[in-house]
């Protein structure tokens, strides 16, 4: 049986796509016969607080479903400070060291990034010629930031491009979860092995059946992180109520602004449930005419990961983030784009929208699209063949 470890800031009972990725790549390679340890810090987000019955710990070991889990110390911060937001990542790199430092590590590693500097740390302490190092990455920082506006082209900004370019060049294998972040490494490094590693779900899904109530206005949810980059609030001032109803569940930065929007302007229909967990989500949305999945901000390399899951429960799509989401959104038949940022155009696309292209018949077609095109557990075999 071969040992891996993985490597990551991100695992449940935290929730959200990273933590879902690096579970189900644990899960997976585990019922492949693999022996799986998994590295993370004590549970801590989004909220910036450790989680109740991890507090107080410096390391908590635990096994679950034969995966053995080492979640280690950490000073949880969620501030928009950015030097208390590096200590966090510090305070962790430094719990990293200690632990390779006393412990036997396996010779195939798999690293989450980002955080950068999390996987600086285990890059440039565990590359070794006898072991195989695989980066897993799923945003390119510091490009990403630099597209948020949370980083400036300065000599910081050069740093953690030296950083990153480091990561690659030293990791033996590169996962990316777009085909935009393979060709950034590739650009730099174009001899470098890398791997298009999607962020699939791995599920059982109802086949979909849905009836349209055409007395009633079309209800149309949201479900996931209320930050910045999603633009949520801004999306709520934007839309035109006369044909929908919007639906909104998730927690984030943009929380409290959405919900004193709601209790300030009734006459705006939305309604605001809160953070539902991915199980009870799965079954909840599934029941709303369409889904919307927006980005403010074009950050390149970045596909969300909720066109495959959508897709997988047979939802139809209205994208509006630009990049590569939308080729796969019209490659695949999933649902429509509207330009991103150009609330004109996706209102425009709403009005558009009725009975036969959002009940069952068109359900049915996405779910059988991914079910062929977006399978976890062939792309995990194929991953496996290069491990």
């Amino acid at each position: 049986m071969k040992d891996i470890l993985i490597i990551t800031n991100y695992f449940p009972p935290e929730t959200g796509a990273a933590s879902n990725r690096i579970f189900h790549l644990a899960e997976g390679l585990q019922k492949r016969n693999f022996k799986i340890t998994v590295l993370t810090p004590l549970p801590n987000y989004p909220k910036g607080q450790v989680f109740e019955g991890y507090k107080g710990y410096f390391k908590h070991t635990a096994k679950e479903q034969n995966i053995t889990i080492h979640r280690l110390w950490i000073y949880a911060s969620n501030s928009k400070n950015k030097l208390l937001r590096l200590i966090a990542m510090l305070s962790y790199s430094f719990s990293l060291i200690w632990f390779f430092a006393l412990n036997k590590i396996p010779r195939t590693v798999i690293i989450q990034s980002p955080p950068l500097l999390v996987a600086f740390t285990s890059v440039l302490f565990l590359r070794s010629k006898k072991r195989k190092v695989i980066l897993n990455v799923s945003d390119l920082w510091p490009l990403a930031g630099l597209e948020l506006g949370a980083f400036k082209k300065n000599f910081s900004y050069k740093l953690l491009e030296r950083i990153e370019h480091f990561n690659y060049k030293y990791s033996d294998l590169v996962l990316g979860q777009s085909e935009e972040i393979l060709t950034h490494v590739k650009s730099i490094f174009p001899k470098k092995n890398t791997f298009l590693y999607r962020n699939f779900p791995n599920f059982k899904a109802l086949l979909p059946s849905h009836k349209i109530n055409s007395n009633q206005k079309l209800k149309m949810v949201y479900a996931g992180l209320l930050g910045v980059a999603q633009g949520i609030f801004r999306l709520c001032k934007n839309l035109d109520y006369t044909k929908i109803q919007f639906h909104i569940y998730g927690s984030g930065v943009e929380q409290q602004a959405i919900e004193h929007l709601i209790k300030n302007e009734p006459k705006l229909d939305i309604i605001y449930y809160g953070e539902v967990s991915r199980e009870q989500l799965h079954t909840v949305i599934t029941k709303y005419d369409f889904t919307i999945i927006p980005l403010l901000n074009r950050i390149y390399g970045s596909v969300p990961s909720k066109i495959f899951e959508y897709a997988r429960l047979g939802i139809p799509m209205m994208y509006f983030g630009g990049g590569e989401g939308e080729d796969i959104i019209k490659n695949h038949a999933l649902g429509w784009i509207a330009q991103r940022s150009n609330y004109e155009a996706l209102n425009q696309m709403i009005s558009k929208l009725n009975a036969t292209n959002l009940e069952s018949d068109n359900r049915i077609a996405i779910q059988n699209e991914a079910l062929k095109n977006f399978d976890f557990n062939n792309q995990l075999n194929q991953l496996v063949a290069l491990i």
